[in-house]
């Protein structure tokens, strides 16, 4: 029996937008695709977050969390 095991990648996202797509895209096309995405948006005031919302509706293993701007430190620890 095998299991497949669920792994859950966190991205600390900030003012991004200039590469967001790129790592995105990185993650969903890993041939290993039980995962879970979450993207911390941590108070980014340009396109970030419109770019995580429009993989969210892409991806249903994509999950979005809001927070305000405390550092990467902190968004990963949320």
């Amino acid at each position: 029996m095998t299991m497949d095991i669920k792994f859950s990648i966190i991205v600390p996202v900030y003012n991004s937008e200039s590469y967001l797509v790129n790592c995105i895209e990185s993650l969903i096309n890993q041939t290993y695709s039980n995962i879970e995405i979450i993207l911390i948006n941590d108070g980014s005031t340009d396109a970030s977050l419109n770019i995580c919302e429009e993989y969210q509706k892409k991806d249903s293993r994509i999950v979005i969390l809001n927070k305000k701007n405390e550092g990467p430190s902190a968004a990963r620890n949320d």
